[in-house]
């Protein structure tokens, strides 16, 4: 079984998946972070891909992958580094980024090499959902590797059903139109966004992400879906001086 899958059989509620962008702050920081974010007790990790255009992400993320990038981070560099990761954790892994390097670097030499590697899944949010379907599902099923679908407040009802029903895994439901960020916390439109959401009877487990960055999001998230997602509060913290091992544990266990 995919550990994604896994992971939403044996836990239901309040799951942590946090983001980091690979290659940042170091370039060779990748497996130290996955190390610590697992001893600190995550559920899920998604590895940031850098690119140079990241139109959907937050200053904050923008550039932690403008650095990754400058600090000389590939995706064959990052497979590289990620090559022993199984020996280090058997939480899920998921690779987040746009579909450009991904379709330079070969989309079927990717979902082999996670395969590979023992990547679980992917998030890409510029890859339209007809053109995953038509060329490139079979691909993803043949290496066992679970693509997840975005949906946001904009998404129609007839939209996120159809994402519901062709889903493998969970759905990644974007708090705000807006791009990635920091908020302190949702608004009374999100809330019914999110309770919406609820009332559909969806079978497929949601996390919540975009906005999530203190106890408060995050407990608020979890109350209308499986858990939630962390990306630009944790990398803010990768640029904290001291241990890097000690400001990742201080900071997960503030969602403890």
């Amino acid at each position: 079984m995919n550990r994604i899958n896994r992971l939403f059989r044996q836990k239901e509620k309040n799951i942590l998946s946090i983001y980091f962008t690979a290659g940042y702050p170091g370039l060779n920081d990748t497996m130290e972070i996955i190390t610590c974010l697992d001893k600190a007790g995550v559920d899920m990790i998604e590895i940031g891909m850098p690119f140079s255009d990241p139109v959907a992400d937050g200053p904050v993320i923008q550039g932690s992958s403008e650095k990754a990038l400058k600090n000389g981070m590939t995706l064959s560099l990052l497979f590289n580094q990620l090559k022993e990761v199984r020996k280090r954790t058997d939480i899920p892994l998921l690779l987040m980024g746009y579909f450009n390097p991904i379709f330079k670097y070969g989309v079927e030499k990717v979902l082999e090499t996670c395969n590979k590697t023992g990547i679980d899944g992917t998030i890409i949010p510029d890859l339209p959902v007809e053109e995953y379907t038509d060329q490139y599902e079979k691909l993803f099923t043949a290496n066992g590797i679970i693509n997840t679908f975005l949906i946001t407040p904009q998404s129609s009802e007839t939209r996120i059903r159809y994402l519901d029903s062709i889903s493998k895994g969970f759905l990644y439901v974007v708090s705000t139109s807006a791009t990635t960020g920091i908020k302190k916390s949702f608004e009374s439109s999100h809330l019914e966004y999110f309770s919406k959401l609820n009332e559909m009877g969806l079978r497929s487990p949601r996390l919540t992400g975009f906005g999530i960055s203190g106890k408060g999001t995050f407990d608020q998230a979890c109350l209308y879906s499986e858990g939630a997602i962390i990306g630009s509060a944790f990398v803010r913290v990768l640029e904290d001086k001291g241990s890097l091992h000690e400001n990742i544990r201080k900071f997960i266990n503030t969602f403890r």
